[in-house]
Parts: C-alpha cells; structure tokens; sequence
C-alpha cells in the first residue's frame, strides 16, 4: 500500500475554531496567524477533501496520513485553550474517509495519556508531537506518559517541528531555520535519551530529521558512536529532493526513509532515480513497518 505518512489537511470544524479566535493562532478568513512567523495566506483548494482525494489518486498513494501542524503552537497552549482546538482537530481526522487516515495530537502542556487513549481507541495511527517537547532528558520526562502508552500498543510516534520562535527574517526563515533546528535536536536527544528509555517505540521524525543524520562522521569523532542503524527509526521526506534523500540513504541505508510530502505546503518527492526496489521501499515497505501493516 504506497503511503504518505505527512500532510495537513483542515477540516471544517477545525477551521471554525481557529476562526472564532482573536489570539494566535487564529484564522481571519483564509490568513493564518501565527506567533514567530509572518500571516500565511491559505488558499482553500488546498483544503478541499475532494481535490485532495484526487491528488492522492493521482499521486499513487492508497493511504495519506494527515496531522495536526504543531508549528501553529496548539500543544503547548494552556488546556483550557487547547482543548477545544484539539476536539475540533480530532473530529476532523476521525471524519476523513479514504484513502485518509490520521495522527492523534495531545497537549504537552499537560499530559494526559487516558485522554490519549481514549482517541487511538477510535482508530488514530499513532501520536504526533512536536521535536521541541523531545529535544532533552527533561521533555522525555514530561512526555513518558504519552510514549510508554504508545510503546506498549506498538503505535508510533511521528515527530514534527513545533512553534517558530519570533524572529524578523524573510518568509522562508522559520522553515529554513527553527524547523530544521528543532529536528536536529529530536534525532539527537532520542538516541540519548529517547531510545534507552523506550527501547520498543517505532518513531519517525520529519523532514529527514533536518538532515541530522548526516553528522554520523562528527558524532563519532565526539565519541558518539557510528554505525548504529535502528530499524525501528525513520526519517520522512517532506520537502527534500534526490540529493539529501540519496545522502541520507548513504548515512543510514534504504529502509530508514518513508514517504512524506507535507501537503499543502510541498508536493511529494519526484522520481528519485534510485530504481523501483528503492522506491518501492519508501513508498510501500517502509511505511508499513512503520504502521506494522502487512504488505
């Protein structure tokens, strides 16, 4: 079943509740508002459910995971104002027909792992956090809760970059910078601190963990170790191309990379040139070990 495990997709409920918000984040009309970033105009194809489908018809995909997008700083937001955010998330995800299915969101803020099971009871892949709550001892600390539940499903986590701190700079800066700072950071705390402590999770981070793979030479001069390939690890693609898809490849090997767009934002990655074994891997092997789907 080829699969994109990344996309972000608004459904009407959520929408309305983004919209009926004076503080960010808000939608007035179709511009989102955001701390640490500048007002994004959304255009609404992007977010219509038929034209997705077709999209995904005509990318090949026969499953497309949508999550919550934590840049927009909802998981972090007092539980009194993120709750009905998430409701209106959650109704959404678990509204969407096929070929969609979803990641749940959960509030770091306060962790609530009953709440969380309550949700992937009803279905959810797994959980998505934000790299930022996991980029330490401390956030693994916080977070234990949410991924000793997830571990002991056999449900994965997908990690994703959160809020964008406030900083002047062109439109591009937070997805260049902060995003690929966050990520760097989760793909190291997790092997310091994330895999000894949960030794059974399945975890994919985003955006090829913003190439921080790539430093295996550097981690291993440090004293860091090399060589260590976890098969239980995967790196998604969104907004990458052939070249750091083939060094990460290089770094890691074939069955680490699945396939993620982030649509609307980026379409998913083109023919690669890597032959149809590789792309048969990170479009349809990959994915199901990640969601021990069999193949």
């Amino acid at each position: 079943m080829a699969t994109d495990v990344h996309q972000h997709l608004w459904g009407g409920a959520f929408i309305d509740a983004l919209r009926g918000r004076t503080e960010t984040p808000r939608l007035d009309g179709w511009t989102l508002h955001l701390d640490g970033e500048a007002p994004f105009d959304a255009d609404p194809a992007d977010h219509d459910l038929s034209a997705r489908a077709a999209l995904a018809a005509s990318d090949g995909f026969s499953l497309v995971l949508t999550s919550l997008s934590s840049p927009l700083g909802i998981e972090w937001l007092a539980p009194s104002v993120a709750g009905p955010l998430l409701e209106a998330y959650h109704e959404d995800a678990l509204a969407l027909p096929a070929p969609f299915g979803a990641w749940a969101a959960a509030s770091v803020a306060e962790i609530d792992a009953p709440g969380l099971a309550s949700l992937l009871d009803r279905g959810l892949v797994g959980l998505q956090l934000p790299a930022n709550a996991l980029s330490d001892a401390a956030g693994y600390g916080h977070c234990a809760p949410l991924l000793e539940l997830l571990e002991s499903r056999g449900l994965p986590l997908f990690v994703h970059p959160g809020p964008a701190p406030s900083a002047s700079g062109p439109a591009w800066w937070p997805a260049l910078v902060p995003y690929v700072q966050q990520m760097h950071a989760a793909w190291f705390a997790f092997r310091a601190w994330g895999r000894p402590r949960f030794p059974r999770l399945r975890v994919c981070f985003a955006l090829l963990s913003g190439l921080a793979p790539l430093h295996g030479e550097r981690l291993a001069v440090r004293g860091g170790g090399r060589g260590e390939v976890d098969r239980d690890v995967f790196l998604e693609t969104s907004s990458y191309g052939p070249r750091a898809i083939d060094a990460t490849i290089r770094a890691l090997g074939i069955d680490t990379i699945v396939c993620g767009s982030d649509r609307p934002y980026a379409p998913p990655p083109g023919d690669l040139g890597l032959g149809e074994a590789a792309e048969h891997a990170i479009r349809v092997a990959n994915p199901g070990r990640l969601l021990m789907r069999e193949e």
